[in-house]
């Protein structure tokens, strides 16, 4: 009795449970599981050394699931996956769609190639609750704004599908391949050690993970989630990207949690409906890494710095808030959501640096690194984006750990070197009296460094400099 042969080709869907692409190839015959590392393709927009060194153990995680069967390999796959589909006489192919401009040009000419040679070709959603094209406008334009794109949009449109099953299936005898190892996706110089003992990478982590957070940390979710030292984020954030889980599965438990409070479940599922939205501008504007979409932005007057930008990249700002944020980043690949928008807006606004910059540093040390999430998350707090914050809204530091880290946990935590230091002074420790940094063991200059900007001033020159966009462009 012959069989056919179908690849399964692994993306960023690094999972067994409803896996729509692995469910088709096992009802298409013995299953073939394919990883190719593809950076010929995505040139510039190859994944950043965070992301790479937790691809390196979710592969891991998901070869041990498939009893050691799946296929790696490194190049491009415009070569390489039609060329494996004629050497197993593969019938068909299956992958789960990604979003990515790269991507979205390199699958088309992909899925031309495999039927005009005869092999079948499909793609499959498993990344979205709704894909881009299911939710927009009246007029058959896609939203700009959030709100009505999820209440009128993703809430009016056809309920996400339920979770799929782990598929019976028939995998097909090992073929030589490159091992995981051959990837070279670890980081040199021990980063790996630093991040590793803060996430349980695979599958059953992301599910593990998942119960964690609909347990202890959903209910007060709603205002618990500004604060950075609460249980109350989900640190879903690599699992969704990777695929380890997928977001119907998130969708679907959280809604089931009747026994928790309403307004925090639905504020929860409106933070996956922006994860939604920023698939959807990238989608709809593939060049939003790198283009403004605001275009009054491209006159900004961008300052150049490279002494800022390091003291704002090692979380040596002199401001506390900010350090810690960006300490937190280099020491757990993760950033708390508050402290996203706080160092962010620090970055282009009192700094006035290029969110290019932002985007780039983030996409490097994100173990979440998300082409769409990431560039519309920067050109949100740029104010140059799509829904942005408005120009003249500047988070100050200070007040923002005022009121999210009153105890001072978080900054205690990653900023240790001030953790002697009273409250009163714990946001501002260049505005404490001699005396006291004296008892705390703090040298402003020498073991914390002074503000490497006046907060008020930055402040009152970034209003400035954005309010000339307001004026017509000089003709």
């Amino acid at each position: 009795m012959t069989h056919s042969i179908s690849i399964c080709w692994f993306r960023q869907d690094l999972r067994l449970a409803d896996n729509p692409a692995l469910c088709a190839a096992a009802a298409a015959g013995q299953v073939v599981p394919v990883f190719i590392l593809d950076d010929v393709n995505a040139g510039d927009d190859a994944i950043g050394a965070a992301s790479r060194w937790w691809l390196h153990h979710s592969l891991t995680a998901l070869k041990e699931a498939l009893g050691d069967s799946l296929y790696v390999a490194a190049g491009n796959a415009l070569n390489l996956l039609p060329q494996l589909a004629k050497d197993l006489g593969a019938t068909s192919v299956h992958w789960n769609r990604a979003y990515e401009p790269w991507r979205i040009d390199r699958d088309s000419q992909l899925k031309s190639e495999l039927q005009d040679s005869g092999i079948e070709a499909v793609s499959h959603n498993g990344a979205l609750l709704w894909e881009p094209w299911e939710v927009q406008k009246g007029d058959g334009t896609p939203y700009k704004v959030f709100t009505p794109f999820y209440r009128r949009g993703c809430l009016a449109a056809a309920p996400p599908r339920k979770p799929l099953a782990v598929p019976q299936m028939e995998l097909a005898a090992s073929i030589p391949a490159s091992t995981i190892d051959d990837l070279e996706l670890l980081p040199n110089q021990g980063w790996g050690e630093v991040l590793s003992p803060h996430w349980q990478i695979g599958e059953s982590g992301a599910m593990a993970r998942l119960h964690a957070f609909l347990d202890d940390g959903l209910t007060g979710y709603k205002d618990g989630r500004n604060l950075p030292a609460a249980p109350h984020v989900s640190r879903l954030s690599p699992h969704l990207h990777w695929g380890e889980l997928s977001v119907n599965q998130v969708w679907t438990a959280a809604r089931a949690r009747t026994d928790l409070p309403e307004s925090d479940v639905d504020n929860f599922c409106s933070e996956l409906g922006w994860r939604e939205f920023s698939h959807s501008l990238l989608f709809y504007n593939p060049n939003l890494k790198r283009q403004n979409l605001q275009t009054k932005f491209d006159r900004f007057e961008w300052r150049e710095d490279a002494d800022m930008l390091r003291a704002w990249q090692r979380g040596q700002t002199g401001i506390p808030f900010v350090d810690a944020a960006m300490r937190e980043l280099w020491q757990t690949g993760y950033m708390h959501n508050r402290m996203r928008m706080v160092t962010g807006s620090f970055l282009v606004k009192n700094l006035r640096l290029h969110w290019h910059h932002g985007e780039a540093w983030f996409w490097d040390c994100l173990v979440d690194a998300d082409h769409a999430n990431n560039s519309a998350s920067w050109q949100w707090i740029a104010g140059c984006g799509a829904d942005a914050a408005p120009y003249f809204r500047v988070f100050n530091p200070v007040g923002q750990a005022e009121k999210f880290d009153a105890k001072g946990d978080y900054i205690r935590r990653f900023v240790p070197e001030l953790a002697e230091l009273p409250n009163k002074y714990l946001f501002a420790p260049w505005t404490a009296p001699s005396l006291i940094l004296q008892g705390a063991g703090v040298r402003l200059g020498e073991t914390y460094p002074r503000p490497v900007v006046d907060l008020k001033i930055s402040r009152e020159e970034a209003l400035a400099a954005f309010q000339k966009l307001r004026a017509p462009e000089a003709s």
